[in-house]
């Protein structure tokens, strides 16, 4: 059985979606059709590092290689179906510091979906390393819609970082977000 995180005490009444619909758990192989159907989708990969997801088998073949066996990468599911991924990943030589971050099918972009499932998932990755006392994202500037989510969370915008990534072939700005184990998730 999957372990699967949700506090419905984390319910926004703001948020259009109804946050008993969506859970955070460990990705599955049996996920592979649904993770191509976001994953497939140039919109939401635009700023991803990974390229898109092409066919069934290279759905099968990220989710066997890299999703599973990553430290915390988990599938943002809405009703049981994968609808997007959040990943926090300690940094190998800071293990304070953590980064973040996620991605939900465009279908369902401005739903609410991103905030509540990183609601869910924040305090069960710092469960899970106790040590990190860091969360950062890292979002391109262009990237308004990660930056609304980061913001609604209560994470702190610490500034512009230039010419910071490289990301599907060209080196680009990015902004600095953080939250601390200290800080109120909102």
């Amino acid at each position: 059985m999957d372990k699967q995180f949700f506090s419905p005490n984390v319910f926004n009444h703001n948020c259009p979606m109804n946050p008993s619909t969506i859970s955070v758990r460990p990705f599955n192989l049996s996920d592979a059709d649904d993770f191509l159907r976001w994953a497939g989708d140039d919109r939401v990969t635009r700023y991803l590092r990974w390229n898109t997801i092409t066919s069934k088998e290279e759905a099968l073949a990220y989710l066997e290689k890299v999703a599973i066996p990553h430290p915390w990468r988990r599938s943002i599911c809405l009703n049981g179906r994968s609808v997007g991924y959040v990943s926090v990943k300690p940094e190998s030589e800071e293990k304070c510091r953590a980064n973040i971050s996620y991605a939900v099918a465009a279908e369902h972009w401005g739903r609410g979906i991103a905030t509540e499932a990183l609601r869910v998932a924040i305090p069960a990755a710092l469960i899970d390393f106790p040590e990190v006392v860091r969360i950062q994202a890292l979002v391109e500037v262009e990237n308004e819609g990660s930056q609304r989510v980061l913001e609604k969370l209560g994470f702190c915008r610490e500034g512009l970082l230039r010419k910071y990534g490289f990301c599907k072939g060209e080196i680009r700005n990015f902004i600095v977000f953080s939250l601390l184990r200290t800080d109120q998730l909102v």
